[in-house]
């Protein structure tokens, strides 16, 4: 049994609501955050097996809303977990709420990525999304965290809204380009249920401008030397995202706090999204153990994410099996929806736009 080498850390509280957002999130007045920390040390007391962790990420939420003094106290509580000397600790933060402060704080923590959400920095779209943040704001703050001495940097960009122009979008994008970091994580906005753009029954914007736009996107990073490594992720290189892969390599990993989900000794689990539930220790909300046919295609569908695509001799070593004896491989290439080079099965590029229906094609046999 592979160990568990990485872990998810969610903080909940966010200073606001973006309009967007489905993710397990709380006001932060609403919430009592060091009751929130004192829950979250308990459980990962309890499910922490010792191991020595390559990959930490501390997602939200807003992890960077807390005071300094709440970030100290998570810390100390992250303490119990033991790190790879080389590992690469992540922390989500809002443009918002960064400040020297707390970054000379994340350093000296052992912080070495910070991932960004910035979204956009068109003023109309800022408002709509509910965010609050300039073109100014989000320089200065690029600038602050490079020069306190983080170089690995993430930011996420959000096009694809309903009111977007070809105009606004490229004027976002060039400007995403100027900022000069080694990573950029980039989302087509998705009308949620249960979020508040979700609820306004806006038409979605039309899916060949939103081809176009995905499109443009890579012709540009890729002409900066960026590699696309991942259906929506672009690194420099040696800066893809080590603990994203692991979500995608289908490997185990802890997920710590509300909300939270993870995938241990074959055990696929999340965690209660009500706080009072989760404080009170009934943290787990549903569990079950993943049959090998599940993992056979999660190994598929996640790996299919990666440009790289999936190797054939490690599905070989991992299940014991051929892929061709389980999945419809030769029907799929014959289609040209799958193409195979040095023993990887992989989407091919012009056809990423349409990796859903692959999918569905794909687990169909």
């Amino acid at each position: 049994m592979n160990m568990t080498t990485s872990c998810y850390i969610h903080i909940p509280f966010c200073d606001d609501i973006c309009s967007y957002c489905d993710f397990c999130k709380i006001y932060k007045q609403s919430g009592n955050i060091e009751k929130y920390l004192d829950a979250l040390e308990k459980e990962i007391c309890n499910q922490y097996q010792g191991e020595t962790l390559k990959t930490i990420y501390i997602g939200g939420g807003t992890p960077s809303s807390l005071s300094l003094e709440e970030l100290k106290q998570l810390f100390q509580i992250l303490d119990h977990l033991k790190k790879d000397k080389n590992i690469e600790y992540t922390i989500e933060c809002n443009i918002e709420s960064i400040t020297k402060e707390k970054l000379e704080l994340f350093l000296k923590a052992g912080i070495n990525r910070i991932s960004i959400g910035i979204q956009t920095v068109d003023e109309f779209s800022i408002q709509k999304l509910n965010r609050h943040h300039t073109k100014e704001t989000v320089l200065n703050t690029i600038q602050l965290v490079k020069e306190v001495g983080f170089s690995n940097i993430n930011v996420d960009f959000m096009y694809a809204f309903p009111w977007q122009t070809k105009e606004m979008f490229l004027n976002d994008l060039q400007f995403f380009l100027s900022l000069d970091v080694p990573h950029i994580s980039t989302y087509s906005l998705i009308l949620e249920e249960h979020t508040v753009l979700g609820n306004e029954n806006v038409t979605p914007l039309d899916e060949d401008i939103e081809v176009w736009m995905y499109q443009t996107i890579k012709e540009q990073l890729s002409k900066l030397g960026y590699k696309h490594y991942e259906v929506s992720n672009f690194a420099k290189p040696n800066y893809e995202s080590k603990h994203n892969l692991v979500y995608w390599n289908n490997e185990s990993y802890y997920g710590f706090g509300v909300g939270a989900s993870g995938y241990v000794q074959r055990i696929r689990y999340e965690n209660t999204r009500s706080l009072p539930k989760y404080e009170s220790g009934n943290t787990i909300l549903e569990s079950h153990t993943v049959s090998k046919r599940e993992d056979m295609e999660n190994e598929c569908i996640l790996g299919l994410r990666k440009m790289s695509g999936i190797s054939k001799s490690l599905f070989k070593e991992k299940f014991h099996e051929e892929i061709e004896q389980v999945f419809p491989i030769e029907q799929l290439k014959r289609k040209k929806l799958l193409e195979e080079k040095d023993g990887f099965l992989f989407i091919p590029e012009d056809k990423i736009y349409i990796s859903n229906e692959i999918l569905i094609e794909f687990l169909q046999q």
